[in-house]
């Protein structure tokens, strides 16, 4: 779309290439470029935004053959001219630019009329055959930028995967709607609902723009002994009375390793934390820990001996209730 904008655009600047560019050497630098400013990676960037259109709008004339001609036509010929109304005092007319151009000029006999109120788009496109460039975002997800490539549309898949997996990170292989096979890196440490962007996997752009995207959202199968806290892993560890009342060494299970063995104090209440450094969620970002939660295992089934041994034993503790605490706390 030839455009009056044209005198002052150095379209080649805009996109840090030199004017002997070419077409392949364009294609690349602009998808470069469109990647980096890309809305979508830019979310609230004004600035951002108004770079993809500049360079955007300078893709589409300098990628088109005949616009491109023609831009270079102008910029070479009108350096910095401006189009006003034929015989205004001082400026060139519309003829003093383009008469080279097209083979006439104020002298030559052949005139063109500038209606005033006329909008230049309006004389260009006649002139050039285009209208107005199109805006930004379609119905279909994809983004169109001043009559540049249009970018495929995303895809949305989900896959399951178990928790060993998630925490230590692993390739798989998935199934695409076409049948072919993609590998995808599934990160250490993902979580659960987490989405993965496969970037240029999803759909094709209709007309030689940068593919779509596949958003990948990851569902974690539970573990049966083991809990995600961030970076680290939660277990809960039973313990008898007498080990949490006397003191003990306990073994405590880890994530595919062997079982570490970990000192239980005396007088060791239920809900108490261990924690085994480092044996947690292995990420680039850090490593977290292993935290053991106590708890008091209760024996469902007496025999009588020690029901009485039990008794007796009651019978010689503190005479103390555990629950004065909250129930004061409760009444003030």
């Amino acid at each position: 779309m030839a455009s009056q904008d044209w005198f002052d655009k150095d379209f080649y600047k805009v996109l840090g290439v030199s004017k002997d560019v070419t077409p392949a050497e364009l294609k690349k630098v602009y998808r470069k470029l469109a990647r980096k400013y890309h809305p979508d990676s830019n979310p609230g960037d004004a600035a951002a935004e108004s770079k993809f259109k500049e360079i955007s709008e300078a893709n589409s004339v300098l990628s088109d053959p005949e616009q491109r001609k023609e831009y270079d036509q102008i910029r070479a010929m009108g350096s910095g001219a401006r189009f006003t109304a034929p015989g205004s005092a001082g400026q060139g007319g519309f003829d003093d630019v383009f008469g080279g151009m097209f083979g006439g000029g104020a002298q030559g006999g052949r005139g063109y009329t500038y209606q005033q109120g006329g909008n230049f788009d309006d004389i260009f496109g006649g002139m050039f055959g285009s209208g107005r460039g199109g805006g930004f975002g379609t119905s279909s997800g994809g983004y169109r930028g001043f009559g540049g490539p249009t970018r495929g549309n995303d895809v949305t898949a989900h896959t399951t995967i178990d928790f060993v997996t998630a925490t230590r990170g692993e390739t798989i292989t998935l199934q695409a709607a076409d049948g072919k096979p993609i590998k995808v890196k599934i990160p250490a440490g993902v979580a659960d609902g987490q989405k993965i962007k496969l970037r240029g996997k999803g759909q094709p752009s209709p007309d030689g723009g940068e593919s779509g995207d596949i958003v990948l959202t990851v569902t974690v199968r539970k573990h049966p002994v083991f809990e995600r806290d961030g970076l680290n892993l939660r277990v809960t560890v039973p313990v008898t009375f007498a080990e949490a009342a006397l003191g003990a060494t306990i073994e405590v299970p880890t994530l595919g390793g062997d079982p570490v063995k970990l000192r239980v104090a005396p007088g060791t209440p239920s809900g108490r934390v261990l924690r085994v450094k480092g044996r947690g969620v292995q990420t680039a970002k850090g490593t977290g820990d292993l935290l053991a939660i106590v708890q008091i295992a209760v024996p469902s089934h007496l025999s009588s001996d020690a029901e009485e041994a039990l008794k007796a034993f009651a019978e010689k503790l503190p005479d103390e209730n555990p629950r004065d605490d909250i129930l004061a706390k409760a009444r003030s």
